[in-house]
């Protein structure tokens, strides 16, 4: 009988080891090393209970019962003690590397209560999600402002080639009294938007006094109210031939046609630009295709295009400034009013009457158009008549209120487009869209009526 319980007990044994064996080499490989050798104490353990709870107890073993059982009881408090590991994925894609399990950290002297901290560090983060008003100010952070290193090398590129070019005209036209070459335009005023890719120079045409007068483009045969004349006035005391710009009259009036052709013929081909470009460390050429002219100025930082603009100025405050445009058609002899000056000015004004941010929403609205492959079509003219009508009506131009603005210029841009008309600001008369065909109208108004759907999709 003895021997039968032996037998028994060994069989038993083998079972209970190989069950022990198949858990250990299961538990090392989902749980590692330290899951296996927790698994391994408890499973010993429990294997000891069952022995001494169903093998038949000799005279001899009575003695130490409770001393084993305390044992085997000390043995299950071992694991309250040992740290629990961090479970590792169960390994379905063996091709993965699967992290090491991470250190734990040191035991406490004291007790302490580290259950919070463990589960905000195993809680994930939230997702971040934006409103549009960040993505607003994170779009003119990346693709609107323009590095100041760039705006101070534009600027002194600019005055540079601007004082060259002063000293050309001096020497080869010194019958001509060009006055002093002023560089402008949106760059200098703080509203140029995503690059420092072009400037004006100014040439103003210094005329005597009492003898031109500016006429509206409405009295004139053009009948366009964005055109000017300039008129030769007191010839019957003044003969032609008393003014050195007499001799670019085309029937009493000064042409700008004329004077366009005189000055792109100098530019091309009688300025030295290679000694020019050599001295101010960049390349410049004139560019040929274009109808205005233009200096395409190449530097190892940027490229910059300068727009050389002939210019005359009225003699009073109020009086327009006059481009020489190429024009076509009846106005071909005649000078474009140049309304961006007073526009600018207008806008810083409104601007530091408030503190408000009008001027950045302009370079918002002309970073998004010039990205857009749809709104390119909208320049800063008319970017410039819905900033201008908004920031006069609206109250708050505070930075919180700038993506509400911003949305605002979007629908007054599509009730404009519906109706087909644009009236500038400080010339009602002219329509900013009538140059714009029907096609071209539709497809501006739908790409803007999607951007308010979705304006994220804009940015």
């Amino acid at each position: 009988m003895a021997e039968f319980s032996q037998k028994r007990g060994k069989q038993r044994d083998e079972v209970l080891g190989s069950t022990v064996d198949f858990l250990l080499a299961n538990a090392r490989l989902v749980l590692g090393v330290g899951g296996a050798a927790v698994l391994g104490i408890a499973t010993l353990a429990v294997k000891r209970l069952i022995d001494r709870a169903t093998s038949p107890r000799d005279e001899g073993d009575a003695k130490g019962d409770t001393t084993r059982l305390e044992e085997s009881w000390k043995e299950l408090n071992l694991l309250t003690a040992t740290p629990r590991q961090q479970p590792r994925p169960p390994p379905a894609a063996l091709s993965q590397p699967v992290s090491p399990p991470d250190p734990s950290p040191a035991a406490p002297e004291g007790p302490t209560d580290t259950g919070p901290e463990m589960s905000l560090q195993l809680s994930s983060p939230a997702p971040l999600c934006l409103t549009f008003q960040e993505k607003l100010l994170a779009f003119e952070q990346t693709h609107v402002t323009i590095p100041a290193a760039h705006v101070a090398l534009a600027k002194q590129l600019a005055g540079d080639i601007g004082l060259e070019l002063q000293a050309y005209l001096r020497n080869k036209f010194p019958e001509l009294p060009f006055g002093a070459l002023v560089p402008g335009g949106p760059l200098y005023d703080g509203l140029q938007a995503g690059a420092a890719e072009r400037v004006h120079i100014l040439v103003p045409l210094v005329l005597e006094a009492g003898l031109w007068s500016l006429v509206p483009g409405a009295d004139t045969v053009a009948r366009d109210p964005r055109c000017w004349a300039v008129r030769r006035t007191q010839l019957e005391f003044r003969p032609r031939g008393s003014s050195p710009w007499d001799r670019f009259l085309v029937g009493g009036y000064l042409s700008s046609r004329v004077l366009l052709e005189l000055l792109r013929k100098a530019l091309a081909s009688c300025v030295n630009w290679p000694a020019i470009g050599s001295l101010l460390g960049c390349l410049i050429r004139p560019s040929v295709a274009a109808e205005e002219l233009l200096l395409e100025v190449q530097h190892e930082r940027l490229e910059l295009t300068v727009a050389v603009l002939l210019v005359v100025a009225g003699a009073g405050p109020e009086d327009p400034l006059l481009l020489a445009w190429p024009l076509e058609g009846l106005a071909g002899n005649l000078w474009l009013q140049d309304l961006y000056p007073a526009e600018a000015a207008r806008l810083r004004v409104l601007d530091e009457r408030d503190a408000g941010t009008r001027r950045r929403l302009l370079r918002l609205l002309c970073g998004v158009c010039r990205r857009h492959p749809s709104l390119w079509r909208l320049d800063r003219r008319h970017l410039t008549q819905v900033v201008l009508r908004l920031g006069e009506h609206e109250a708050d131009w505070a930075e919180a209120a700038l993506g509400a603005r911003f949305l605002q210029a979007l629908e007054a841009l599509v009730d404009s487009l519906e109706r087909a008309s644009l009236p500038c600001q400080l010339n009602p008369g002219v329509n900013l869209f009538g140059s714009l065909r029907d096609e071209e109208i539709d497809a501006l108004g739908f790409a803007l009526f999607c951007g308010l759907q979705a304006p994220e999709w804009l940015l």
